[in-house]
């Protein structure tokens, strides 16, 4: 368990009002904990005292064989799995030798029979939800007859959208108390340095800016795991002149603190199914320029996305220039719209619906 899989976890936990109960392997291997790691948390799940009323299990967990090997001691407990992200249609790496040996279809169908062994499917966006679902027609085309076409309705039925539950008042709690002022405007970087977070375009946009003379100065942040793309390095050394922080920072003083110094954060994921690190920045303060794809329209107001969604690198470009030279204060409305994911109000939404969970399976 690890980044926001791990920080969700621990604060459902934190935050609601049930006994919560967590049964965890380690964030790495991700690939076996989808394969095996079902076999040691059932282990885990028949070792633990008080027996569990409902199980709330992460899409990473093959549900259907953690149910297998616990039916007799647990015949009727209810489950629900959680989808931070799906294997349908996550953007996979070229290196991957999965994807050329065509091994990465059996992930998805993890997925696949994982919803369909949950009493309900929670999806952390709306995007997200929706992409899945029109996903799973063409991937079941994939399989020699019979398909079993009616299980996309199956789960459209059983599924809904449960946001990420963010601790956003954590990173209120570390707002400073002056504003600095005569700098260059900060741009920020706050994610993973991963290939699906697209740092590519990112930093090519600020080499184009750069090369063209516009002031800003950079904070990168963020986890590395194993090997990170080749860019960072190239940017490293390319951008060090305006660089005023580079690398993961372990104290969420420090995290916050940089997020409430940002100015703006251009954003080229080419994937995000919720986005807790943009959320984050955001409920700071932070000006946007998000592209206009993917779950991020959902986190701004339907008034301020033209303003802050762009359509093209060069759009990005053009519109980080005039930012950069014009510098906004970015309206109280925003804040305001992501705030729905603290967990005061999210706690509640989830301690509701698991209790609707096991009230339906009981009837």
């Amino acid at each position: 368990m690890a980044g926001s899989h791990a920080a969700w976890s621990r604060e459902l936990a934190r935050f609601s009002k049930h006994q919560v109960t967590l049964l965890t392997l380690p964030g790495t291997a991700w690939k076996w904990r989808m394969h095996g790691g079902a076999i040691t948390l059932a282990r885990q799940l028949l070792n633990s005292r008080p027996a569990p009323d409902l199980l709330l299990v992460s899409a990473m967990c093959d549900l259907t064989t953690v149910l297998a090997l616990v039916r007799r001691q647990l015949p009727r407990v209810p489950a629900v799995v959680y989808f931070h992200e799906n294997q349908l249609t996550y953007p996979w790496s070229e290196n991957d030798p999965c994807r050329e040996a065509r091994r990465d279809a059996h992930y998805g169908f993890i997925n696949l029979s994982s919803a369909l062994a949950a009493d309900a499917v929670w999806f952390n966006s709306h995007y997200h939800r929706q992409s899945f679902l029109n996903a799973l027609p063409d991937f079941l085309k994939q399989f020699p007859e019979p398909r079993e076409m009616q299980v996309v309705d199956v789960i459209n039925d059983r599924s809904s959208v449960m946001s990420l539950g963010v601790n956003l008042k954590a990173l209120w709690d570390h707002r400073p108390d002056t504003v600095e002022t005569g700098a260059d405007p900060l741009i920020l970087w706050n994610h993973r340095w991963e290939y699906d977070k697209n740092p590519e375009a990112f930093f090519q946009t600020l080499f184009t800016l750069a090369d063209r003379g516009v002031p800003f100065r950079l904070a990168v942040l963020g986890e590395s795991f194993g090997q990170k793309p080749a860019i960072f390095t190239e940017a490293r050394e390319r951008l060090r002149s305006r660089i005023v922080q580079w690398g993961y920072v372990e104290s969420l003083a420090e995290y916050a603190g940089w997020l409430w110094k940002a100015d703006l954060m251009p954003v080229t994921s080419q994937h995000d199914f919720f986005g807790a690190s943009v959320v984050q920045a955001l409920y700071c303060g932070c000006q946007p320029l998000l592209p206009n794809r993917l779950a991020y329209p959902e986190h701004l107001p339907q008034a301020l996305q033209d303003k802050y969604l762009y359509r093209s690198d060069e759009d990005l470009v053009d519109r980080l220039e005039k930012a950069l030279l014009h510098l906004e204060t970015v309206p109280m409305d925003i804040q305001e719209h992501v705030a729905q994911y603290d967990w005061s109000v999210q706690a509640p939404i989830y301690d509701r619906a698991l209790e609707q969970v096991q009230t339906n399976r009981l009837l």
